[in-house]
């Protein structure tokens, strides 16, 4: 038994325990001595709204300001910018993209866009592919760290990303913008807003295409490059009607991409088992919801319905010819209600139903939850969740969470955290059989986790400086992973997985910032062997500059430490220094500029698969 798995009776006994305590109401302190917090910065991923300072989970927030000033076209290459998220590609410009959180594998993180999951059913693992995903229509993005399956249900055994597309802005306008860049890419969007009194809506389209470079590592002689394309199209409106309560809203979004990209070839002996090929994909995603907001008991008591659904269609070709096709669908029905039951105590609780459609098959998961939070006093948040999930192969499993957050000052935060979570086996590893197998594997289980987080935040009074560490410990059992002996997929694997977070900055003049962040993470299975993909140690330094005028930039460095690869090896430690500026020529005219790789180093994110060498491109913006 590893020493963070609780049973199941003392999990629900402590969730229980953390949810009974509305009838209790305790007194505030009054004196405004916690008016300054460090953030004011709301969490939605809680499901209760918590500013940033009342979570007691380990929580990265990367909003439309840093994506702008990172400078990405893709939220892939966004998400490394977070302490302990790893991201390895097949290859740049539409190469298989992973997410891994605290090394987690990437299909234990359950990904969410406007709140609806849009993990992909049709893959092995049920995991999401991030290559498409432009940074262009990103409102923000949150990566809640650790189990999260008393939140979020089945997929969030290893964290979320849960991402916002861009809100209507205040009033009538838009902005289109296009810049060109190395490996004749280009990459455009247009935008339009309105929002008044009844309601407001955004509608925005962007476009990318790029001759791209050779997937597998022009190095080991691979010289064939290896294009991509991309349209995406974000649309969001709401309409607010207060004829039938004050505040209540019903609201659309949708989001499509479509999507081309050439890849290479799997050849035996080669590095990473990738070479030359003619080889290429088209896929199509959606994501849409509509949802009906509804305050009741003078706004104390708010009702959330929600109807949801995701879809992708992947199509592989060789020379022509069809070689792979897969479709995956999911619809999610949802009612949550939060009831603010005093000045000390939020209720929320809610019912869901996730229905998952792939290989003519279909899995339907009834969830119910509850999360609550209490602050015993006026500088203590405790939150505690509950939340049962019934798969209709897999029976009934229950998760719970726990967390508190302490602000012993206003500029000093404490932190900690429980939660366990459960991810159900897909309908690819429930039916998949080969190699001689007659059958697949009826005794597969369901993987559970069970993890532990601490840590703290501190800000100077003045704002010049910040500083946050938090030490972790995750323990997975049950892991899937698909035995070739068999012949079918297996609970073979137990993986422990422990470390630690750092961020911080400091303004070292009027106009200059440093920043940096650092991930340690020892990631090992039940023999003692690391596991793949996976650096012990990441991070990201960058130099900031802006003085309140019409330029601004950053130098960012991204190190990634050695990490052991599939079929043995590894792919070695890298560094990468990159330079963005944008110098605003007017009120509505902005142009901005991005160098990559500025020492050309050479290295790879996955063995055998290159990444561009030293690149840029230049854009301008226009608003309207």
């Amino acid at each position: 038994m590893r020493p963070l798995k609780f049973s199941t009776i003392a999990k629900a006994l402590w969730a229980i325990a953390a949810l009974a305590f509305p009838s209790f109401t305790f007194a505030q302190d009054d004196s405004g001595g916690n008016a300054e917090v460090i953030d004011e910065i709301v969490v939605d991923g809680t499901r209760l709204g918590q500013l940033a300072t009342e979570t007691g989970s380990s929580i990265s927030i990367i909003d439309a300001d840093e994506l702008q000033a990172l400078g990405f076209s893709f939220v892939a290459d966004a998400l490394a910018a977070a302490p302990g998220v790893t991201v390895t590609q097949n290859g740049a410009f539409g190469g298989l993209a992973n997410v891994r959180i605290r090394g987690a594998a990437s299909e234990q993180t359950l990904v969410l866009v406007d709140g609806v999951p849009v993990n992909d059913p049709s893959q092995p693992g049920g995991g999401y592919d991030f290559a498409r995903m432009d940074a262009g229509i990103i409102e923000h993005i949150e990566i809640l760290k650790g189990p999260q399956s008393s939140l979020w249900g089945s997929d969030a055994i290893g964290g979320v990303v849960s991402i916002t597309t861009r809100e209507p802005e205040p009033g009538s306008g838009g902005s289109v913008y296009a810049d060109f860049g190395s490996f004749a890419t280009s990459h455009g969007g247009a935008s339009f807003s309105q929002s008044g009194d009844e309601g407001d809506f955004r509608l925005a389209a962007t476009a990318l295409s790029s001759d791209g470079i050779s997937k597998a590592d022009e190095k080991n002689g691979n010289s064939e490059t290896d294009g991509y394309e991309s349209r995406t199209l974000s649309a969001k409106g709401g309409y607010n009607l207060a004829n039938l309560a004050e505040g209540a809203r019903l609201q659309a979004e949708l989001l499509t991409t479509t999507a081309e990209a050439d890849f290479d070839s799997y050849s035996f002996g080669a590095q990473g088992s990738v070479a030359d090929g003619d080889e290429n994909s088209e896929s199509d995603e959606t994501t849409a919801n509509v949802s009906l907001s509804l305050p009741t008991f003078d706004g104390r008591l708010e009702h959330l319905f929600l109807a949801g659904h995701s879809a992708i269609d992947r199509q592989n070709f060789s020379g022509g010819a069809s070689t792979f096709s897969a479709e995956g669908r999911r619809a999610v029905f949802r009612y949550q209600g939060t009831l603010s039951i005093n000045q000390s105590n939020t209720l929320a609780f809610g019912a869901e139903r996730e229905q998952t459609e792939a290989f003519e098959d279909d899995i339907a998961i009834d969830s119910l939850f509850a999360v609550h939070e209490i602050k015993p006093a006026a500088n203590v948040t405790l939150t505690g969740g509950l939340r049962s999930d019934r798969h209709e192969r897999f029976g009934s499993e229950l998760t719970a969470r726990l967390g508190a957050a302490i602000s012993l000052n206003p500029n000093l935060v404490l932190r900690a955290s429980w939660g366990d979570g459960f991810k159900a086996p897909t309908l690819f590893q429930s039916t998949f059989v080969c190699c001689g197998a007659s059958e697949p594997n009826s005794g597969l289980k369901p993987e559970s986790s069970s993890a532990f987080d601490a840590g703290f935040e501190w800000s100077a009074a003045d704002g010049r400086a910040t500083f946050g560490l938090t030490a972790f410990s995750q323990s997975t059992e049950n892991m899937i992973n698909f035995a070739f002996a068999q012949g079918r997929y297996e609970n073979i694997a137990i993986v422990d997985s422990t470390g630690a977070e750092f961020q911080g900055s400091i303004a070292i003049t009027h106009s200059f910032r440093l920043n940096a962040n650092y991930a340690f993470i020892d990631a090992i299975d039940d023999a003692g062997n690391p596991l793949i993909q996976v650096p012990r140690h990441s991070g990201d330094l960058s130099l900031d500059y802006d003085a309140g005028s019409d330029f601004s930039g950053r130098l960012l460095l991204r190190h990634n430490g050695s990490e052991p690869s599939f079929g043995g090896g590894g792919v070695e430690n890298w560094t990468r220094i990159d330079l963005t500026g944008r110098f605003r020529i007017s009120e509505r005219t902005e142009l901005f500029a991005r160098l990559e790789n500025l020492l050309d180093e050479h290295y790879q994110q996955i063995l055998g698969y290159g990444t561009p060498g030293r690149s840029g491109s230049i854009g301008v913006r226009l608003s309207f």
